[in-house]
């Protein structure tokens, strides 16, 4: 009898980070609101890992945050991939705040989504394989049932699904 798997992962499309990055940059160059403001939004580091915004203050942040959350929308990615707990940080007439891409699933969510399969689907075998799950069956519609449940079910944490058997 044959099965069929997926792989369940935490992760996000750098090429549409991109286009989002430089699509913010745009809108708070032309925005009137923003003119003569240190507003700005910058890679935190070489590898685009995150963001780092900076403005006049907590609210001024919080629009530039508005701005990335509408064009991630926009570009059909999940919002829950931005970090926003740390706390901003200000010096020299500007607040600046660093927001990190969140990537990758730790054992903790992994463990979630595993119970949450192994409550609603009996049938199907879950494992944990590093940053990742893998969910097999021997039916095809059980693991379309199971991605519909996932996708309805509220994490904090982006889910994509690939490697397809």
């Amino acid at each position: 009898m044959a099965t069929f798997s997926f792989d369940i992962v935490s992760d996000y499309d750098k090429s549409e980070l991109n286009n989002v990055y430089d699509q913010t940059q745009r809108e708070l160059v032309s925005r009137y609101d923003f003119k003569g403001t240190p507003a700005a939004v910058e890679w935190l580091d070489d590898y685009k890992s995150g963001l780092k915004i900076t403005g006049n203050g907590d609210w001024q942040i919080d629009s530039i945050l508005d701005i990335v959350r509408k064009k991630l929308a926009g570009r059909n990615q999940s919002q829950k991939i931005l970090d926003t707990t740390k706390q901003s940080v200000v010096n020299n007439m500007k607040t600046a705040k660093e927001v990190p891409f969140k990537k990758g699933l730790d054992q903790e969510k992994a463990k979630e989504i595993t119970a949450l399969i192994r409550g609603k689907f009996p049938k199907a075998k879950t494992q944990i394989q590093g940053e990742e799950v893998r969910v097999t069956s021997t039916s095809k519609d059980d693991l379309q049932a199971i991605m519909g449940v996932l996708r309805t079910t509220d994490f904090d944490f982006p889910l994509q699904f690939t490697n397809f058997r």
